[in-house]
Parts: structure tokens; C-alpha cells; sequence
């Protein structure tokens, strides 16, 4: 009979905690304070003073409106069902698209909360092209933005109305559109089946979506106030005073930023005002497009409602959000804008 070893496997070591993160941060300390002179005097420049106050401003007046925003999105993602908007929309589409629309003006979101809501909304048997109405309108009309809007522009109080016009009309455009020409097989099928209850507390609900659209948000409120800022120091007046004068090419020159920028609607006023050799239409139209379509936007929508979708929706809406805005500047700005 074999005999039975009785020596025991050594045991393995405790895996060690990398310390990559912690040794790279303490030498960045380290060499800032080596060179903390040269630091100084390369910083201690005109240029970079003005670009770090625009940074500071824009960052400093948005940030309380967007985690404003944010809390309003996730109290609205974690205690107002689906079902309950579903009761109270009409059954025929071109009569639920204004009243999904105007929902938006009490039940704030910000564009991230708005692509899975109008998702649960498709899932729960609401009419799509109410559903994308209030997907639009959410994070455009809500009182949070509109009062951001009125904090950063303070002395072009129209602003405010020709953004609630802009984006309104907007929302329901589109909403009409798709009720008349969009079709059942643009959106993927799994999205009509109504997503199953995973028992998660509300509570947890609220901090999830507040925790994960202020990062989201905050990011890229940064990146904005970044791209403001350099372009506030690194374009030479010469050049917005000569897009000033090029009423067509600033307002194609502001849609596409806006969609490249992809803000925060509780932000994007500040950035939109920091820009002020630029005539009133421009900014407008930034403000319009930005919270219905966007490169952050055109990729969360096609994850939840399908390739196909986001294909022809994103051209749709930026098409209409520029026609809606300059309407709407024209109308509120008169030859002022």
C-alpha cells in the first residue's frame, strides 16, 4: 500500500497591492515641488490667468444647477413610474406628442435619464413618438434649465423664451414626424417588452442615477469649460468678430459644436454666454441643439433603442432643433439677434 504523503502545499503568498497609482502620484507631487518656481513664472501669464478665470466661472455658476438637475432626474427615475405617465397621454399619437412635450416642463431629466425613461415609456405601450416628444423636451425645457438660462444671460432675458420656443418646437416636430412617416422596425424589438422588476429599493435607484449622471454631467461640464476657456484665449478676436459677421456660418459653426461638446443642459447656458462676441442667434442655436442631439446622445440611443434608430433619429432632430432655433431667434430676437 502506497504511503500517504503528509506534507502540506505551501501556502501562497498574499497578492501584493499594486502601487503603480499611488508611487506615479507621489513623484508628480514630488516633481511639482521641485519645480515649483519654474512652474510659477511658466503659469503667471496673461493668457493662462484669463483662461483659468473663464474656466473657474463657467464651472463655478453651472455646477449647482446641474446637481440640481441631477438630484430632479433621479428622484423622477426612482419614484415616477412609467405606467403613471402612460394614464395620463391620449391614445392617439398626434394628440399624446404635445402632452408628452409639456410633461417636460415639470418632470426635469437630464439627457442621459431621458434615453431610458422614453425607453421604459416604448416598453409600457406608450405611443414612440410620444415617447421620443418627451425625450426631447426633458432635459431642454425644464424649469432648471430655463431659470440657467435666465442666471447666465441676465441681460438678454429674452434668451430664455426663445430657448423654451426653440426646444419645444423641437420636441414636438419631431414627435409629429415620427408619428407620420417613422416606422415600427427603426426600433429594436426587445424595447417594446417591458423590462422586468429587479426589486431594487428606490433609494438605491436615486443615489445610482445621481451619482452616476453628476459624474457623467460633471465630466463633461469640464471638458466645456475647458474648450471655452481655450477658445476665449487661443482665437484671436479677429476671428468671432469675423464669424459675427457671417450670420450662417456661426450658426452652423455653434450647431456643430454643440453636438461635439455634447453638456450638460443645466450647463451649457454658461458656456453659450461666455461666447458673447457672438450675436444672440448663434448661441442660440447651441443651446437648442445640444440637449437633442449630441455625440453622447446619438451613442446612449443607440444602445437602447437600436443602430437603426439612432441612424435616422440624429440627423432628424439636429435638422429640426437648427430649423426650430432660428425660427425661433428670429421670432424673439427680431433684427437684435
Amino acid at each position: 500500500m502506497a504511503a500517504v504523503s503528509t506534507e502540506t502545499a505551501p501556502t501562497p503568498a498574499p497578492p501584493r497591492r499594486g502601487t503603480g497609482s499611488l508611487v506615479a502620484l507621489c513623484g508628480v507631487l514630488l516633481l511639482a515641488t521641485v519645480l515649483q518656481d519654474p512652474l510659477v513664472r511658466l503659469l503667471d501669464v496673461g493668457a493662462v490667468r484669463t483662461a483659468a478665470t473663464v474656466f473657474v466661472a463657467i464651472c463655478v455658476q453651472a455646477l449647482p444647477f446641474l446637481v440640481l438637475g441631477t438630484v430632479l432626474s433621479g428622484a423622477l427615475a426612482a419614484w415616477v413610474s412609467p405606467a403613471a405617465l402612460r394614464r395620463v397621454l391620449p391614445a392617439r399619437p398626434g394628440l399624446a406628442v404635445p402632452v408628452a412635450g409639456a410633461a417636460g416642463l415639470v418632470l426635469p431629466g437630464c439627457e442621459c435619464a431621458s434615453v431610458p425613461v422614453a425607453r421604459r415609456l416604448v416598453g409600457q405601450g406608450v405611443p414612440e413618438a410620444a415617447a421620443l416628444a418627451f425625450l426631447l423636451a426633458a432635459p431642454a425645457i425644464n424649469p432648471v434649465v430655463l431659470v440657467a438660462t435666465a442666471v447666465a444671460f441676465p441681460d438678454h432675458p429674452e434668451m430664455v423664451g426663445a430657448r423654451l420656443l426653440g426646444s419645444a418646437a423641437t420636441a414636438l416636430v419631431v414627435g409629429w414626424l415620427w408619428a407620420r412617416f417613422g416606422r415600427a422596425e427603426w426600433i429594436a424589438a426587445q424595447v417594446r417588452r417591458p423590462p422586468p422588476d429587479d426589486g431594487t429599493p428606490r433609494w438605491a435607484v436615486f443615489t445610482e442615477t445621481v451619482r452616476h449622471d453628476v459624474v457623467d454631467a460633471g465630466g463633461f461640464l469640464v471638458l466645456g469649460g475647458l474648450a471655452a476657456a481655450a477658445v476665449n484665449v487661443l482665437v484671436p478676436p479677429a476671428w468671432l468678430d469675423g464669424l459675427a459677421g457671417h450670420l450662417v456660418l456661426a450658426v452652423v459653426v455653434m450647431a456643430l459644436l454643440a453636438v461635439l461638446l455634447a453638456l450638460c443642459s443645466e450647463a451649457d447656458a454658461f458656456v453659450a454666454a461666455s461666447l458673447a462676441s457672438l450675436p444672440l442667434l448663434p448661441r442660440l442655436v447651441f443651446l437648442v441643439v445640444g440637449p437633442a442631439v449630441d455625440v453622447k446622445l446619438i451613442a446612449l440611443q443607440a444602445g437602447a433603442f437600436g443602430r437603426a434608430f439612432a441612424l435616422r433619429f440624429a440627423p432628424l432632430v439636429f435638422l429640426v432643433a437648427v430649423a426650430s432655433a432660428v425660427l425661433a431667434g428670429l421670432l424673439v430676437f427680431g433684427g437684435s439677434g
